[in-house]
């Protein structure tokens, strides 16, 4: 069984991530680009899967790790 205390942790960890993600975000340059590249990356910053936010942007994970850091999000 999870400890909760454990879990509470992961769950602010998360939080944090995310909260910085954001806060570093170029958000001017994520908003001007095309729906499908701009929804990826806000799904990137909100989760911080690489994968799958490269799966929804249609390339790779390099491509869009490369894309990730033209936005100025971290990698947390």
């Amino acid at each position: 069984m999870i400890n909760q205390d454990k879990l509470r942790e992961w769950i602010e960890a998360f939080k944090e991530a995310r909260e910085i993600r954001r806060k570093y975000a170029d958000w001017n340059f994520i908003k001007s680009q095309p729906p499908k590249i701009r929804i990826a990356l806000e799904y990137y910053i909100e989760v911080g899967d690489l994968y799958v936010a490269a799966k929804l942007a249609g390339m790779s994970m390099d491509e869009f790790n490369e894309l990730r850091i033209r936005a100025g999000i971290p990698s947390i």
